[in-house]
């Protein structure tokens, strides 16, 4: 907790270099002890792109990883050796020989056992583990976390919460019965500039909220999309991307071999990533034995269109209905939270609940080659202060939430404006832009986060910030934060009985934001409000 420093002064004042040196800036900022006497042991399950983000954000003054499991050599590959495709990638996801100060891979596993399925870590990790971290495709949130929490032990799954309204519900049933934490990682909760953000409006310096818009734009186009990674040859000879890996591979082991010699560590690390991924190709006819399923798409006259073979709904798994849930899920998710975050401020803290979705959702870009969405529009009404559904004048005291989120195009990026009737706040790629106060302007700037600024969603190129101004200094996204405190909390409530020592996006809250993704992909296919 804040003591004797005031927040809307807290990123200008010197107090924060001393925090930084002297221990954990979350702890401070949001009131958990710097350190823990015993980390907690955990293990992972699912160490791909989102995995490796949050074992990139681990702090072993708090967590201890003690196992991994994931049935792709790729990714255990990268949960041991970082991500060295582009810098930006690599402090994304340093991987667990730098987090730990390990020298080797070999010396990595004298500390922590490797598992395929997660199935099998749950059951060999009894008695030597408290906890795990789920970042697994969206279909297998629900499915894990519930078989750990009936095991034993506390969660942090990433977003969104589960795959469906009902999988959430039960969730949070188990989470409850078992007397274990329930964390969802929706990283805004932990963001100190949103923070910042919350105090602004709880301050009334915006006046009375009523517009709040988000986006986040991507320029994804086909054949060059996060979400459809090149694959092994093996897998799909007719794939139009099956030979990528290969003729990288080729050409970059012509680099390393006229490397000059401070670039050949670099490059012999990036030949050994792509290897790695290669190895994927016993994928071919293992991905069925995890529940993943051959599919052939055809159009209305019965010609095929796409054959999707089994590992591919694995390794592309944010394209599929059965395994992913979309740009709701995946992007849209964060900034509604985040919407929600203000508009609770606006309420004195209070939780506030959407009244209504508008919504429409295309593909316009893309083919065959996926059955989500390439693009989302919604309006979303939430109650303003005083709003009363049984007054017809009352009844109109909403706060709309505009959300777009495309492929094809980039301009703009990803970030939120919130309009209030004193003034506009505009936070863009996770840093506080601007404060604009109404008869005048007001700016307010914060540097770059101190993560890396790409989509991790799937590995992505870096995107520069285009701050102005004062640069105060270096701010988390959050992941950091949100670790932490999770871990912070089972040290001090390990029978989650306490309200007042739990995770910020407990399961009520977390449940609260995937019904408005689920609900707005429901509004968005059957072209009516909901």
């Amino acid at each position: 907790m804040m003591v004797d420093v005031s927040r809307r002064d807290f990123l200008k004042s010197g107090v924060t270099a001393a925090v930084v040196s002297g221990g954990s800036l979350g702890a401070f900022y949001f009131g958990y002890e710097a350190s823990l006497e015993k980390p907690v042991r955990v293990g992972v399950l699912g160490t791909g792109d989102e995995g490796s983000v949050l074992i990139g954000a681990i702090n072993p003054d708090y967590i201890q990883v003690c196992a991994i499991a994931d049935i792709r050599p790729y990714s255990i590959h990268r949960a041991f050796h970082g991500d060295w495709y582009s810098e930006a990638a690599l402090k994304a996801r340093p991987g667990l020989l730098a987090k730990y100060g390990w020298k080797t891979e070999e010396e990595a596993r004298r500390h922590v056992r490797v598992y395929g399925d997660y199935r099998e870590l749950l059951e060999a990790e009894k008695g030597r583990i408290e906890a795990v971290i789920i970042a697994l495709p969206l279909h297998l949130h629900a499915p894990a976390a519930i078989a750990a929490m009936q095991r034993g032990y506390h969660v942090l799954t990433e977003k969104l919460m589960g795959h469906t309204v009902a999988q959430c519900k039960e969730m949070a049933r188990v989470a409850k019965l078992t007397e274990k934490h329930l964390a969802t990682g929706h990283q805004r909760h932990y963001n100190i500039l949103y923070a910042e953000a919350v105090d602004t409006i709880r301050r009334g310096l915006l006046g009375e909220i009523h517009y709040i818009r988000g986006q986040w734009h991507r320029g994804n186009l086909p054949g060059n999309d996060s979400w459809q990674p090149p694959m092994p040859e093996e897998i799909k000879p007719d794939d139009p991307l099956a030979k990528t890996l290969r003729r990288q591979l080729a050409s970059w082991r012509a680099r390393l071999r006229t490397a000059p010699a401070k670039e050949v560590e670099l490059w012999r690390k990036r030949v050994a990533q792509l290897e790695a991924q290669l190895a994927d190709a016993v994928l071919r006819d293992k991905a069925e034995q995890f529940g993943y399923q051959h599919k052939v798409i055809k159009d209305h006259e019965g010609r095929i269109l796409w054959n999707r073979p089994a590992a591919e709904e694995l390794i592309r798994w944010r394209l599929w209905d059965s395994t992913g849930a979309g740009l709701m899920a995946e992007l849209g998710s964060h900034q509604l939270d985040a919407a929600s975050i203000f508009i609770a401020a606006a309420h004195g803290g209070q939780k506030q609940y959407p009244l209504r979705v508008v919504a429409a959702a295309a593909r316009p870009i893309f083919g065959a080659d996926r059955e989500v969405e390439s693009h989302v529009v919604c309006v979303i009404d939430f109650p303003a202060p005083g709003y009363d559904p049984t007054d017809p004048l009352a009844s109109q005291k909403r706060i709309s939430v505009q959300y777009a989120s495309i492929n094809g195009n980039g301009f703009g990026g990803y970030g939120e404006i919130v309009f209030g009737t004193k003034g506009t706040l505009i936070l863009e790629r996770e840093q506080v832009k601007h404060l604009f106060l109404e008869g005048g302007s007001t700016s307010m700037s914060a540097g770059p986060a101190a993560g890396p600024m790409l989509d991790t969603q799937a590995t992505m190129p870096q995107q520069a910030a285009a701050g102005e101004g004062p640069t105060y200094m270096e701010v988390s996204r959050g992941y950091k934060e949100e670790l932490e405190h999770w871990a912070w909390c089972i040290r001090r409530n390990p029978r989650a009985r306490d309200p007042e020592i739990r995770p910020r996006c407990h399961p009520e809250v977390a449940l609260a934001d995937a019904v408005i993704a689920l609900v707005t992909n429901m509004a968005a296919r059957q072209g009516r409000p909901i």
